[in-house]
C-alpha cells in the first residue's frame, strides 16, 4: 500500500471464523476485489499501525449476513476492545441521475433506520445495484448487537456531479453508525 504494509489481526480473524461456521479463511478471495484498495489508504492515514480483518461475502442470503454480523459482534465483544467496522460499497450503478438518487435514497433510509432486514429487502425488491449490500447488512447486524443507536448520512452524491454525465451515474454515500 502507498503508506506501507497493513497487518492482519489474526486473533480477531480466528475468533470470527470460529463463530461463523460458513466462513472460511481465503486470501485469494481478495485478489480481484477492490474494496480494500479503496479503504486502506484512508485507514493508514487516520489510524497508522491499525490491523485489519478483511472479509469478503460471496452470499447475499439474509441468514448469512446475519450470521456474519453476529459472529463479528461476538468476537469483538469477547476481545473487549474498540473495533471499527467498515462496509465498502457504492450505490446504484449506471442509472440516470434521478433514478439513482431515488433508488439510493431507499437504501440510505433503511441504513439510517438501522434496519438490516429492511436494507436487504429494499435492495432486492427495488433492484438497487449496490454491490456491497450484503456486507453492509452484516455490519448493521453487528452494530446493533454492539449497541449502536443511530446512523447519520455524511454525504451523498453521484458521479454525474464530477463527470457531467447525468445519464449513467454511480451513486456514493458515506454513512456513520454509532
Amino acid at each position: 500500500m502507498p503508506n506501507g504494509t497493513v497487518s492482519i489481526d489474526h486473533s480477531l480473524a480466528a475468533a470470527v471464523l470460529e463463530r461463523c461456521p460458513i466462513a472460511e479463511a481465503d486470501t485469494e478471495a481478495h485478489q480481484f476485489e477492490h474494496c480494500l484498495e479503496v479503504q486502506l489508504p484512508f485507514l493508514q492515514y487516520f489510524r497508522p499501525g491499525a490491523s485489519i480483518v478483511p472479509v469478503i461475502m460471496m452470499s447475499i442470503d439474509l441468514r448469512v449476513c446475519q450470521q456474519m454480523g453476529e459472529a463479528m459482534a461476538s468476537a469483538i465483544l469477547e476481545a473487549g476492545r474498540t473495533v471499527l467496522l467498515i462496509a465498502s460499497t457504492d450505490m446504484s450503478h449506471y442509472e440516470p441521475d434521478a433514478v439513482a438518487r431515488k433508488k439510493d435514497r431507499w437504501a440510505i433510509d433503511e441504513i439510517l433506520s438501522m434496519d438490516p432486514v429492511g436494507l436487504h429487502r429494499v435492495v432486492r425488491e427495488k433492484q438497487i445495484s449496490m454491490c456491497g449490500f450484503a456486507p453492509t447488512v452484516a455490519v448493521l447486524f453487528a452494530a446493533l448487537r454492539l449497541g449502536a443507536k443511530q446512523a447519520q448520512l455524511v454525504k451523498y452524491m453521484t458521479s454525474g456531479e464530477t463527470s457531467g454525465d447525468r445519464d449513467h451515474v454511480v451513486g456514493y454515500a458515506g454513512l456513520l453508525i454509532h
